[in-house]
């Protein structure tokens, strides 16, 4: 068997008891269900995406969507093997039109935080300025730009950033930083369990 095929679809994780049901934002009001991630439950790194993206087609098959392609794209590049990562959401629900975002996060943000408690991954890493700026508000400049490259704490996790997939899909000239960051990401893994 291919220790890590071109692209695969992660078994997702089902939300805990009651946040399926989640009414604290208006996104309640536009999914089809909580997203509350994917990937090995126990994975020594925890990925920040902002919000899942497409999970099925009009017919309701399972497909793999451009963000997620690329992501895994970038983590084949740079060694990292899908049983490692956890990917997890700062927004639980994919939001299929307009809402108020500084409410969305505002309420997610819980979420998230419990997850990372529970899970106690050795490492969490961040896509894009939205999950950066919601994460570091404090910071001055929080984007990415300005953190990619660099380690800070979250919940006395190391964490860093880089570029949103869907940024990197649209702007093919960041994918070398994108894997870049990603290669940082491995070899901070690999330093903190010991290998």
């Amino acid at each position: 068997m291919e220790k890590n095929p071109p692209y695969v679809i992660l078994a997702e994780e089902r939300a805990p008891e009651g946040i399926e049901n989640c009414q604290l934002c208006e996104l309640a009001g536009q999914r089809t269900r909580v997203v509350w991630g994917e990937g090995s439950p126990d994975a020594p790194i925890m990925m920040i995406l902002d919000n899942p993206g497409a999970r099925e087609d009009r017919e309701g098959n399972a497909f793999l969507c451009g963000t997620r392609e690329t992501l895994q794209l970038g983590m084949r590049e740079a060694g990292i093997d899908t049983s490692d990562v956890f990917v997890s959401y700062l927004l639980k629900c994919r939001p299929l039109r307009a809402y108020n975002k500084p409410e969305a996060r505002a309420a997610c943000l819980p979420h998230l935080q419990m997850q990372i408690l529970q899970k106690r991954p050795l490492v969490l890493f961040g896509f894009g300025n939205v999950v950066s700026e919601a994460l570091f508000p404090e910071l001055e400049d929080a984007s990415v730009k300005a953190l990619r490259g660099s380690w800070l704490s979250y919940q006395d996790t190391p964490i860093g950033f880089t570029y949103h997939p869907l940024a990197v899909r649209r702007r093919p000239n960041l994918l070398k930083y994108f894997i870049e960051d990603l290669n940082g990401l491995n070899e901070k893994r690999k330093a903190l369990a010991g290998e």
